[in-house]
């Protein structure tokens, strides 16, 4: 029997020719990686801290809140991502396209795993910090805990665990329950 080598993707444009598969790929600095389907611990903590999120800054008409999968390119670059969560802010909507945005978002966030902490923690990070990303958060749900990067506007970093601040630019906007977003006792349905 006969077997086919297939070439590795040199760019964007060979990616979608690929054939469909259901899963979720990125490609970054030329090279590409497939991030399997998430746990459900996973998809409680994004849910919670999207819902936590759209409370503080898109309730209060500051912008937009995108849960992945949703695909965001870096002008200049080849190099396109699919982040867990993500917030545009009003003055910077014009990024967001029909079927992807295209520029840094004001914040990122990546909920670890098992498959995607090396990556997250290392080119991840260098890539938001060279595109223009203000603010890249990431949630660690196995420390109950949250690493906060601001690479513009006050530029540090800082591990939170507890209370969470939110901040756009300068301006503190209000604190995200970190206690209610990593509760385990909210994982398990109780039915009536």
């Amino acid at each position: 029997m006969a077997t086919m080598q297939i070439q590795a993707p040199k760019t964007w444009e060979d990616v979608l020719r690929m054939p469909d598969d259901g899963n979720r790929y990125e490609f970054i600095g030329g090279r590409l990686y497939m991030t399997p389907a998430p746990v459900i611990r996973h998809q409680r903590v994004v849910m919670r801290l999207c819902s936590a999120l759209s409370r503080i800054l898109v309730d209060s008409g500051r912008g937009e809140a995108f849960c992945a999968p949703l695909l965001v390119q870096f002008p200049g670059t080849d190099d396109r991502v699919q982040p867990d969560l993500l917030f545009i802010s009003h003055e910077r909507r014009s990024i967001i396209g029909e079927k992807q945005v295209t520029g840094a978002p004001d914040l990122v966030v990546e909920i670890l795993s098992s498959t995607t902490a090396h990556r997250d923690r290392g080119i991840k990070l260098d890539l938001y910090a060279r595109v223009g990303v203000r603010q890249y958060w990431i949630v660690d749900p196995v420390e109950d805990s949250v690493d906060v990067w601001r690479f513009v506007d006050a530029a540090g970093y800082g591990r939170f665990t507890g209370e969470l601040p939110v901040r756009l630019r300068s301006e503190r906007l209000g604190l995200i329950d970190l206690d209610e977003v990593f509760s385990r006792h909210l994982d398990v349905w109780e039915g009536t």
